[in-house]
């Protein structure tokens, strides 16, 4: 296993609520984390039938079994039995208790927002980080590799390539949830709404656009747009808030969270057939956000990312708050700074003035230095920011 870090997270969750969760999408690590830093609690699948009828029919003495607590795999497949779980820590008092897993982000938050509040410390787990595998030495050498390959631990765990992976995948999985979470009458209507959600990826979001190039509607996109957000298939980061004076955008823009799974949607089958590729700039921008986001979820903090631009179309393409003030992060695919990148930030600076940090550059080269006032960072240097 690659060590994980919302381990540490997880740990620190775990000393102050009795029940812990662990969501994100479908074959993210979430079983394999909770049980590394969990090791002594037995663990249950409620994919299992056996398991999940017992619990079913009798949560209570399916709980009873677990003195010690458990980790409960899949949790949303059963949802009777937050009730229960609910009285058991309760009655228990021991912080750390329970570790619930699930990758059907709705019903595993809903029940536990109904029956749990306040009893349940959650991590969000996304696909492994570029300081994940650079600290495991797997990170790639090439740029180009770690587009096409993405971040699904199989990919580094097995003999197993992208382009036999990413379909099984696909067919495995998000179909599969798909189908548990809406009724999806054509299904090849509904893969050509993911194929085209992919090629949005680093766009702003227009659900009327969208839809119409799918043939449904824009309450169906919007629908269907939802279901992937529950997957953890895609997020939409926010514009900025604050206004500068300046009159702002207000639509999201849409983002994959693994660009290994855009790659393959988007039908590039080989790292080379990238390098010159007309979405480059959109892969690479949707890989930096998905380090920024994964950071913040392996914290154990809502990822709070956003971007802005003005009616005048200048643009930051990433922006975060912190205690010392406002993070510019700007992308770029290209392998050598250009004396232009620092453009679009000073125009932005000059609206927020003292409330900007030293803008950050993320490229496609390497090396991490000062220019023009900025901080420039290669790709692989963003695995230590």
């Amino acid at each position: 296993m690659i060590p994980r870090s919302a381990a540490s997270s997880l740990l620190r969750l775990a000393k102050g609520f009795p029940i812990v969760a662990v969501t994100g999408p479908r074959q993210s690590g979430k079983t394999t984390l909770a049980q590394a830093v969990f090791p002594h609690k037995p663990y249950v699948s409620l994919e299992n039938p056996d398991e999940r009828e017992f619990a079913e029919r009798d949560p209570k003495g399916f709980l009873a079994r677990f003195d010690r607590g458990a980790i409960l795999d899949e949790a949303q497949r059963c949802p009777a039995i937050f009730s229960w779980l609910q009285g058991v820590v309760d009655a228990r008092g021991i912080m750390g208790d329970f570790v619930l897993t699930g990758s059907a982000q709705f019903e595993l938050i809903s029940g536990v927002t109904q029956s749990l509040a306040g009893r349940v410390g959650r991590i969000e787990l996304l696909p492994l980080s570029a300081n994940e595998l650079a600290a495991a030495g797997k990170l790639p050498d090439r740029l180009e590799d770690m587009l096409l390959s993405g971040a699904y631990p199989a990919l580094y765990d097995r003999d197993v390539s992208p382009g036999d992976w990413f379909p099984n995948y696909v067919a495995t999985y998000l179909e599969r949830d798909v189908r548990q979470l809406i009724a999806v009458r054509d299904l090849s209507q509904f893969q050509r709404f993911v194929r085209m959600c992919a090629a949005r990826s680093g766009q702003l979001l227009n659900l009327a656009a969208l839809g119409a190039d799918c043939g449904i509607s824009a309450v169906t996109a919007r629908e269907w747009l939802s279901v992937l957000e529950a997957s953890y298939l895609v997020t939409r980061l926010a514009p900025y808030h604050r206004n500068f004076g300046k009159r702002l955008v207000k639509t999201p823009k849409l983002y994959f969270l693994d660009v290994g799974l855009m790659v393959w949607l988007l039908g590039i089958r080989d790292a080379v057939s990238i390098q010159s590729h007309a979405a480059r700039g959109a892969l690479f921008e949707t890989f930096v956000v998905g380090e920024f986001v994964k950071r913040r979820f392996n914290a154990g903090q809502p990822a709070d990312l956003y971007f802005w631009r003005d009616s005048a179309g200048h643009e930051v393409d990433l922006l975060y708050e912190t205690a010392q003030g406002l993070q510019a992060v700007e992308m770029k695919s290209g392998t050598t700074f250009a004396s232009d990148w620092p453009d679009a930030i000073a125009k932005w600076q000059g609206f927020a003035k003292d409330e900007a940090l030293m803008p950050m550059i993320v490229f496609g080269g390497e090396g991490a230095y000062e220019r023009q006032g900025c901080r420039v960072l290669g790709w692989r240097e963003l695995a230590n920011p």
